[in-house]
């Protein structure tokens, strides 16, 4: 099993691909290292996303959910709103100004959960903050 190392506004946290999503996973994995930034939702609750437009990662729904729980990474694919990765730290419906959406479960954090509950207002307060993930 591949093991990810996921590091946001500086704290490291362990992680695993989800076999549930295996195209997303080699969609994202392909992409590898992958740097960011990511800023707190507007409409989902307890999450922070990283907004990708137009880009399209070459997927459809696979394993999807509206509702991650903390530490849960989903990747929209696009219609309806723009594409985007979202990291639930605590609460989240996941949503657009169009409604409810759904996004494909991928990721998961394995070590500092405890972490999520200082990140997702240090986002919200402090503004954008880096994310990068990583094969270690």
């Amino acid at each position: 099993m591949t093991k990810l190392k996921v590091t946001i506004a500086g704290i490291e946290f362990d992680a695993r691909f989800e076999d549930a999503a295996p195209k997303t996973v080699a969609a994202f994995r392909a992409q590898l290292p992958y740097v960011s930034k990511v800023v707190h939702v507007r409409w989902s609750g307890e999450g922070v996303w990283i907004p990708l437009g137009e880009t399209d990662f070459g997927v459809s729904y696979e394993n999807h959910t509206s509702y991650p729980a903390p530490g849960q990474f989903i990747l929209y694919p696009g219609g309806i709103s723009e594409t985007e990765i979202l990291l639930a730290y605590g609460g989240v419906h996941f949503a657009s100004k169009m409604g409810q959406l759904a996004g494909n479960h991928f990721i998961t954090l394995t070590s500092n959960l405890d972490k999520l509950a200082e990140l997702g207002p240090k986002v919200l307060w402090d503004g954008a903050q880096d994310i990068r993930f990583e094969e270690v």
